[in-house]
Parts: C-alpha cells; structure tokens; sequence
C-alpha cells in the first residue's frame, strides 16, 4: 500500500461549529496517531464556518480503517451525533508530493493570546 493521506469533510450543525471543531481537535485528531497516523490537521474555513477538513496522514490504508473503525471513532461519532451533518465523506489519497516548511501546530489559544501584563514603572 502506498502512503497517503486521508480527507474527511466534516459539516457541523448550525449554531455547533465551535463546539464541534474543538472536538476534533482535541479527540478525533489525537487519537489517529494511537493507530499509526503520522500526521493530521484539522482545518476550518473561514467562509464556511460549518465546514471542518480533518487530514490524516497514514503509512498503510489498513492502519486507517483500523482508526476509523476503532472503538474510540465509534464512540466519537455516537456521542457527537446531531453535531455534524450526515453522510461524512472521507477520501484516501496517495501522496506523491510535499515540500514547504515543517508542520507546526496551532491551538485556538495561540490565535487569541492573552496580552502581555504592562511593566509600567
């Protein structure tokens, strides 16, 4: 199996984007490395804010189905159901290409970082 990258197309119910975002984030992201993922991003648009892109990166196909049908995806989708808009769409993608710099992460907290206390003296 060649390595590749997988593309799920999340869409949050109205009024659940915030919420739902932070738990892929925090949930469904992380736990992709436990199966064998060697990356992932989550993504949300700016025009859509509705619309989540999870990107996962894995060596084999087969560690990817093990994910997604892992205990700890079921119990994802189950307790986020009404959350997000069904059918989910996810497409497995051979990487033949990549360059630019090394991935950095980012979290909600570095977009809105709290101001420096003042050293007035």
């Amino acid at each position: 199996m060649a390595k590749g990258v997988v593309h799920i197309k999340w869409y949050a119910t109205l009024f659940r984007g915030d919420l739902f975002v932070d738990a892929v984030s925090e949930w469904a992201g992380p736990v992709s490395l436990e199966y064998g993922a060697t990356r992932y991003t989550v993504q949300r648009s700016l025009d859509d804010q509705y619309n989540i892109l999870q990107q996962i990166w894995f060596d084999d196909k087969d560690d990817w189905y093990r994910y997604w049908e892992g205990p700890e995806m079921k119990e994802f989708r189950a307790r986020y159901s009404g959350k997000y808009q069904i059918p989910i769409t996810y497409v497995w993608h051979e990487e033949y290409a990549a360059g630019g710099a090394a991935a950095t992460t980012v979290t909600p907290a570095d977009l809105n970082p709290d101001p420096e206390p003042s050293t007035a003296a």
